[in-house]
């Protein structure tokens, strides 16, 4: 494996972090602050030591994640996966067929690597970094401990393992991944107003969704999908409400 390779991933990793995380804080917490006032979840004040934290955190996290997902592709661990370079190895439409298969094989191990980690034997060894964002921001989106760390990019090894993957489907995955992660920690809810009546709302998590796992400790596991938790009795009974108040704040009648 050559260290070349893990510092130009590794440095792709920051890059989409700091770019993805700081475009919605910007956005959120500093140009359309005002104008968003309605939409924020929490309206306890922000806390800068946080903030450091969560980015400190991030950056190792992203050397974790990144350093086994090099390992996987660019070493004789290669052959055990699906892994292909050659674009015409499989049909063009496979490229966006895998990356949307995967997300769903992601949300079902996401589900039961967080409830795993919510045990309390585990929780404050591998989760409580993660969850000392009370109140998280999008830099909170790879705040964890190095073993959940681990755990978290254990996913990449799994689906190319699964599914024939072309690096133009993993990119996608990973970027897709980043961006709902971000706004799962966001502190407000963006989603357009159509979206409550829509069936999208009965199927997709929110950043309401998942600010209430932050705020609550317990419940709304899920990080794509709402399916998990729905079957297995684990979604926030006042999720909808809580929702709900948040839309008549946002657009009142």
């Amino acid at each position: 494996m050559d260290s070349r390779e893990i510092i130009n991933a590794y440095a792709t990793s920051i890059s989409e972090y700091v770019l993805i995380a700081s475009f919605f804080y910007i956005i959120c917490y500093k140009i359309f602050s005002y104008a968003l006032k309605a939409s924020k979840i929490q309206k306890k004040d922000l806390n800068s030591g946080d903030i450091r934290r969560e980015i400190t955190n991030s950056l190792l996290s992203t050397f974790v994640m990144s350093l086994i997902i090099v390992t996987v592709i660019t070493t004789d661990l290669v052959k055990y996966t699906q892994w292909y370079t050659d674009i015409n190895e499989h049909s063009l439409w496979w490229i966006p067929a895998v990356f949307i298969m995967g997300l769903i094989i992601h949300d079902t191990y996401f589900y039961w690597l967080h409830r795993l980690l919510h045990i309390k034997s585990i929780f404050k060894y591998a989760h409580l970094t993660h969850h000392k964002s009370t109140n998280p921001t999008p830099y909170a989106s790879y705040s964890f401990h190095f073993l959940e760390a681990i755990g978290e990019a254990l996913i990449v090894p799994i689906i190319i393992v699964l599914l024939p993957f072309h690096p133009i489907s993993l990119f996608l995955f990973l970027v897709s991944s980043l961006l709902i992660n971000a706004y799962g920690h966001l502190g407000y809810e963006i989603a357009p107003r159509w979206f409550r009546g829509s069936f999208l709302f009965t199927i997709l998590t929110t950043s309401t969704y998942h600010n209430l796992h932050h705020s609550k400790f317990k419940g709304n596991y899920g990080l794509y999908f709402r399916f998990w938790d729905k079957m297995l009795g684990t979604e926030s009974a006042n999720y909808e409400n809580v929702y709900d108040e948040i839309q008549n704040r946002r657009f009142p009648s």
